[in-house]
């Protein structure tokens, strides 16, 4: 029995590159919606569940950094990937800060978008195997990953999908360091200063949401890795 299709919200402007993209991913087994400008794409995006998104930066109505906030306003798990002309590190860091998953840049390989699309859903597919009912006690908190919790007393908070991987990561190696490149690598899927710079945020995020427990403590190590630490 075949799998079902992901599907994917294509929002690209260009009309020769939308329709190339489309056929591509169309004949690599996905089903895709194609939009033309920012605003028709966000209500595509409302219209319907989808497995992956796909923006262009420049586009008319709403821009695609704009697209990707409403989006995450929507769902924290839907991956993103941004396709653009440009490649200004100001532009890099302001996605991974809204929490898109990756950046690639024009012109591009269609089969290199291909193998980022296909190792993104490979990372976010729940495996329900390993993560099933496992629960880490953190201080005063209880955190589920599989729901996505962090509970402690009787206040409930959801994480976002990245800051469940990056706990995750973190408190299965309690008291012990890990290094960065593990943590990007199997969150984010490869390593660079963009990816290290957006761990950094999600790591002052996770310290923000654990501070209720001063046991509690994650701390960088300079050129080394991350420490989830706890007290007695």
């Amino acid at each position: 029995m075949q799998k079902n299709k992901a599907k994917i919200l294509l929002v690209e402007d260009d009309t020769n590159l939308g329709f190339l993209l489309l056929e591509f991913l169309e004949s690599n087994g996905f089903d895709v919606k194609l939009y033309r400008d920012g605003l028709s794409g966000l209500k595509g995006f409302k219209s319907s569940d989808f497995d992956f998104c796909i923006l262009d930066v420049m586009l008319p109505h709403m821009d695609g950094f704009t697209l990707a906030e409403n989006i995450r306003e929507q769902s924290t798990e839907v991956p993103i990937i941004f396709l653009t002309a440009r490649s200004m590190k100001e532009d890099k860091l302001k996605g991974f800060r809204i929490g898109i998953d990756d950046y690639i840049t024009k012109p591009f390989d269609e089969d290199e978008l291909l193998f980022r699309i296909q190792s993104i859903l490979r990372r976010v597919q729940p495996n329900h195997e390993n993560q099933q009912n496992l629960v880490y006690k953190l201080g005063s908190y209880d955190f589920v990953p599989t729901n996505q919790e962090l509970k402690i007393g009787d206040e409930l908070k959801r994480l976002t999908s990245k800051e469940t991987k990056v706990l995750a990561i973190l408190a299965r190696s309690q008291n012990n360091i890990v290094s960065r490149d593990k943590i990007m690598t199997e969150v984010w899927g490869e390593t660079d200063y963009f990816i290290g710079r957006s761990l950094d945020v999600f790591i002052s995020k996770l310290r923000k949401r654990l501070e209720a427990d001063s046991r509690i403590k994650i701390e960088t190590i300079p050129t080394v890795g991350v420490i989830l630490s706890i007290s007695d």
